[in-house]
This record gives C-alpha cells, sequence and structure tokens, in this order.
C-alpha cells in the first residue's frame, strides 16, 4: 500500500513538472498573442511593454528548466520579444541589453530549429534585430563614426540588398576607412541595383583611377553620363581624367558636347583652347576660346596668361614670315594680356619672365630691368 501510494506522488510530481513546464511556454505564447492585438490596436509603447514583460517572466522560467531550455521555441520567442523591447524601449540602456539579448537569443534558436518549425518567430526576431542595427548604424554614420556605422550597416545591407542607399552609405563607410575593395564593392552593389547619383559614379571612377584602372574609371564617368546628361560635375571628372591619360580627342568630343548645353563654364571654354593650341594646333581657334573664357570672367588668369601665349606663337609665325604688321600687333596683343594676368597674380613668375622677353624685343630696357628686379625678388 505505501509502495503504491509513493507511485502515485511520484506521478503526481512528474505531472505537476510537466505541467510547469508547458505552462511557460503557453504563458509566454499568450502574451505574444496579446502584443500581436495591442500592436493592431496601436497600443502605446508602455502598454506593450507591460505584456511583453509578462512573457519575457515566463520565458526565462522555462530558459531555466532542464526540458525547455533545450526547446526551440523558447529561444524563438525570447529572441522576438527582446528584439521588440529593444525597438521600442526608450530606455536606451535597457534597449541595448535586449538587444544583444534578442542577437544571442536568435542564433540560439537558429541551432535548435532543426525542423524549423519555428520559422515565422525567428524571421521576425531577425527582421526586428535588422531594424535595430540600421537605426544605430545610421546615428553612428551621422556621427562620423564610420568604423561603427561600417559594422552595423553592413550586416543590414547584407539582409536587404535591394536598398542602394544604404549599399551606397556602407560604401562611404569603407572608403573613409581606406577599405577601398570594400568600398567599391558596395557602391558597385548599389549601381547594379539600379542607382543613378552622380556622386556615386564619381566614387567609382575616383577608386579605379587611384588603382590605375583607367578604362574601367573612363567606362563608370561614361556610364553615369548616359543616366546624368551633361551632369557638370561628372562631365568635368570625364574630361579631366581623358586629359589626364591623353585621350585628346575624346575629350575634345566630350567638351564641344558639355558647350552645346553650358555656354557659361569658362573652364570649359580654356580646356578647348588649350587643346586647340596643344594638340590641334589650331591657334585661331584657341584665341575664340580664350575670349570666349574671358567674357565669363573678365579676370580669368589662365584663360589671359594662354592667350598671350598664343598671340606670342602668331607673333613668332609672322617673324618667321617677315611680316612685321602681323609680328607687332601680336606682340602688343600679348603685351596686354601679360600685364593684365600679372596685375591678378604679381607673383607669377612666367608671366614677368615673357614679359621681360616682350620688352627686350621691343628694346624697352628700363621695362627689362623693372621686371628683372622683381624676379630676383621671389
Amino acid at each position: 500500500m505505501q509502495k503504491l501510494l509513493f507511485n502515485i506522488l511520484a506521478l503526481l510530481l512528474l505531472s505537476h513538472s510537466a505541467f510547469s513546464q508547458g505552462s511557460q511556454i503557453k504563458i509566454a505564447n499568450n502574451s505574444l498573442a496579446k502584443l500581436q492585438n495591442s500592436i493592431a490596436q496601436k497600443a502605446d509603447a508602455k502598454k506593450q511593454l507591460t505584456i511583453i514583460g509578462e512573457g519575457i517572466k515566463a520565458i526565462d522560467l522555462a530558459e531555466k528548466d532542464k526540458k525547455t531550455k533545450n526547446w526551440p521555441e523558447t529561444w524563438a520567442i525570447k529572441a522576438y520579444l527582446s528584439s521588440y523591447i529593444a525597438l521600442i524601449d526608450e530606455n536606451e540602456v535597457n534597449a541595448d541589453k535586449y538587444f544583444q539579448s534578442a542577437q544571442d537569443a536568435l542564433a540560439q534558436a537558429i541551432k535548435l530549429d532543426k525542423f524549423q518549425s519555428n520559422t515565422e518567430l525567428i524571421n521576425a526576431a531577425d527582421h526586428n534585430i535588422h531594424v535595430k542595427r540600421l537605426r544605430k548604424g545610421t546615428e553612428a554614420f551621422q556621427q562620423n563614426d564610420f568604423a561603427g556605422a561600417y559594422d552595423l550597416l553592413k550586416n543590414v545591407s547584407d539582409f536587404m540588398p535591394t536598398d542602394t542607399l544604404l549599399a551606397t552609405n556602407v560604401a562611404i563607410c569603407a572608403q573613409n576607412l581606406q577599405q577601398y575593395n570594400d568600398a567599391l564593392s558596395y557602391y558597385i552593389k548599389a549601381k547594379e541595383k539600379g542607382a543613378k547619383n552622380p556622386a556615386l559614379f564619381q566614387s567609382i571612377a575616383n577608386i579605379y583611377a587611384s588603382k590605375f584602372e583607367t578604362e574601367l574609371a573612363v567606362k563608370t564617368l561614361e556610364e553615369g553620363l548616359m543616366l546624368n546628361a551633361y551632369h557638370p560635375l561628372l562631365t568635368n571628372d570625364y574630361i579631366n581624367l581623358l586629359l589626364d591619360t591623353e585621350q585628346y580627342d575624346k575629350a575634345t568630343r566630350a567638351i564641344e558636347t558639355s558647350l552645346k548645353t553650358d555656354k557659361r563654364s569658362k573652364l570649359l571654354f580654356f580646356l578647348y583652347g588649350y587643346l586647340q593650341q596643344n594638340q590641334a594646333k589650331n591657334i585661331a581657334t584657341a584665341e575664340l576660346s580664350y575670349q570666349k573664357a574671358l567674357e565669363v570672367d573678365y579676370n580669368y588668369f589662365d584663360a589671359l596668361y594662354q592667350l598671350a601665349l598664343a598671340y606670342i606663337q602668331n607673333a613668332n609665325q609672322a617673324l618667321a614670315q617677315k611680316d612685321t604688321k602681323r609680328f607687332t600687333a601680336n606682340i602688343n596683343r600679348a603685351e596686354y594680356s601679360l600685364l593684365r594676368a600679372h596685375d591678378i597674380n604679381i607673383n607669377h613668375k612666367n608671366t614677368i619672365k615673357l614679359l621681360i622677353d616682350i620688352y627686350t624685343r621691343k628694346n624697352r630696357l628700363d621695362k627689362v630691368q623693372e621686371l628683372k628686379r622683381k624676379l630676383n625678388e621671389f
């Protein structure tokens, strides 16, 4: 009889233990259901946190139980509830605590959920964790904490691969950290997903250029211009790259195209004149281009200096042809341009040297001595 009573008591204790184990998970699940209803009813954060608190208490007990601590459901619920607290709790310290707890619980849930019976909860928790990472990463990015932002946003970008702004921000972080290969990877990712921002193409081209991959840099800028026709910064980068790599014919065509729409760019007129003067050897066209640049900016030093050189070239040709009248006219024009240039930049040595040369030809020895004294002062 005593043995029978002992067996019944043991059975009752075992039954109570099993009920206790399952009841904590049931309370946590009820908390989940209440939370979903409160979200649908747009309840405030305080009420939602109270509901979640019930579930967290229950799941903490389930976590400590020898049996339910190995249930994937335990960890999936904990991951979701913790991740939600991390999103809505205004207490930053508490939110960060539950953010870490959510990540740990999620890793355990994924490890234990071999039959994928908790996929919905796991995915929801994962989503919330990435939203929190996005918030923290964006805050770090805005504070120029590029190392912190990179660690957070890189993960989110991999989770949200179609978000081009996010990929671009990750690339900016990597670039500031001098991780140029990673920066290039995320810039290209943004481009391939449809980003059209001109600055994006400039950044890609600059990285390629720094790696001496000139053809890829040129191609990237051309792609950018196809999507952002006549964009001034893209155009300038494109033309400068062509000039740096001595692709003069291509540069000339690019400038001609740009001048059809931008008739107030002194730089474009200057560059076109420079190419005509030094590559095409078309001095007359070069003079016109420099004069156009000076119409935009009367005191444009570079245009005045190059225009003077063009006049000197014409003067030398006239001298070779013994055309005294044309020689004198061009020397006088060169002198006028150089004097204007000298007024703008009195310390430019080459301007002074050219003026000395002109006054020597004119036999103005007083001017020659005066300018030589200035030159010796440098």
